[in-house]
């Protein structure tokens, strides 16, 4: 089996109805009344007389899992693709059924490079590896960066005008609330689900006080707790976890949020028009999403993909990535400004004293210039990691 999960709209469904050799498989969706009817009390009939089979949105009916199970047992030559809009990893029941029977990958939204049709940059890779970055492709920016960040990266946005960016966030979060988060769980009051999205958006980046965020929203302490973790499940927000490489070292233990796309952060903090976004405070930590999405889709073409934290010690020095691969790391500080200098770089500094596996420390920018800003110190274009 493989599982690809991925939040509402990235494209996961289209990829497997596109895409050879998936395009030809047995292609079931629970999204279909009938088949959702059939996953709930004959599962075995979705798939009778079909080895290679797609279930698409199978989050609605995790129970047909036991059955998938029970017929990859009888049969090892039956093949399955599932999808759904929740990590199901993270699902109650469903890591018995699948442990030891499945691969998992997380589609998310396209990258720059995607979006213009380059391949994939290898630079996480090889500053992994302990190489100095090398400039391999054309580090023109996009027009506006500000307007991408804005955006969003989803694959709609490939044919929709800007001025109609706000309306489809705000269809979008309408049909999260109502379909993925009411597919999963029980939600007492969406509105106040939405307020603890809404509170997270303007918290991206920083530190979470899951205490101080109930206060100012309103909202039970673990009603806040609870949604947050409905959040992480249905891919909507991303929560960094602290790193501890230097276990002598006191560190900040709390995770940072992340919504999973830019454009919706933007969206949630109030900012409907680029101007309102290109002119505000919250400008700095989208961009930073914007990057933050980026180097996980480059970290999924590893195997196995290295893991994303943030460092940050009581006293305040502090990293915003740390990207862990086997026994190396590599810090990255995130400037959303055209320039950079060693001025920028005082926390990849402590990071690196502190962390004797610590290959590297970069400041990604949105600038056009690779710089050596000092021993293993470098400034590094953004589209050099966006493709």
């Amino acid at each position: 089996m493989v599982v690809l999960t991925g939040p509402r709209q990235v494209g996961k469904s289209t990829l497997l109805r596109r895409e050879p050799p998936f395009c030809d498989w047995h292609q079931v969706t629970l999204d279909d009344f009938d088949a959702l009817a059939a996953a709930r009390e004959d599962p075995h009939a979705l798939w009778e007389g079909h080895d290679a089979i797609v279930l698409d949105e199978v989050q609605k009916a995790p129970g047909v899992l036991s059955a998938v199970k029970a017929a990859v047992d009888r049969d090892s030559s039956r093949r399955f693709v599932l999808t759904g809009s929740a990590n199901l990893l993270l699902m109650q029941h469903v890591s018995e059924s699948l442990a030891g029977r499945a691969s998992y990958l997380e589609l998310g939204p396209l990258t720059l490079g995607e979006w213009e049709g380059r391949p994939a940059p290898t630079l996480l890779e090889r500053l992994l590896d302990g190489d100095a970055p090398t400039v391999d492709h054309d580090m023109r920016q996009p027009a506006d960066l500000y307007a991408l960040a804005y955006r969003g990266m989803m694959p709609r946005f490939l044919t929709l005008p800007e001025r109609s960016v706000p309306a489809w966030w705000d269809g979008y979060v309408a049909t999260y609330l109502e379909r993925d988060v009411r597919a999963i769980a029980q939600v007492s009051s969406l509105p106040d689900y939405r307020r603890v999205m809404e509170a997270l958006a303007l918290r991206q980046g920083a530190v979470l006080n899951r205490s101080e965020l109930a206060r100012d929203v309103g909202v039970t302490q673990p009603t806040t707790y609870r949604y947050i973790d409905l959040m992480k499940t249905t891919g909507a927000v991303r929560l960094l976890a602290a790193f501890s490489g230097n276990r002598t070292t006191r560190l900040v233990k709390s995770p940072k949020p992340y919504l999973f796309d830019s454009g919706l952060t933007s969206f949630l903090a109030g900012h409907y028009t680029l101007e309102s976004l290109r002119g505000s405070r919250e400008a700095g930590v989208v961009f930073e999403g914007l990057v933050l999405q980026h180097l996980a889709a480059l970290c999924q073409l590893m195997t196995p993909p290295p893991r994303l934290y943030y460092w940050r010690t009581v006293v305040g020095a502090e990293v915003d990535v740390v990207v862990e691969r086997g026994r190396a790391c590599l810090g990255i500080e995130i400037r959303v400004s055209s320039r950079v200098g060693f001025g920028d770089t005082a926390g990849l500094r402590a990071f690196l004293r502190d962390t004797p596996n610590a290959v590297a420390g970069v400041v990604v920018y949105g600038g056009t210039e690779t710089q050596q800003l000092g021993e293993k110190l470098f400034a590094v274009p953004w589209t050099a990691l966006a493709g």
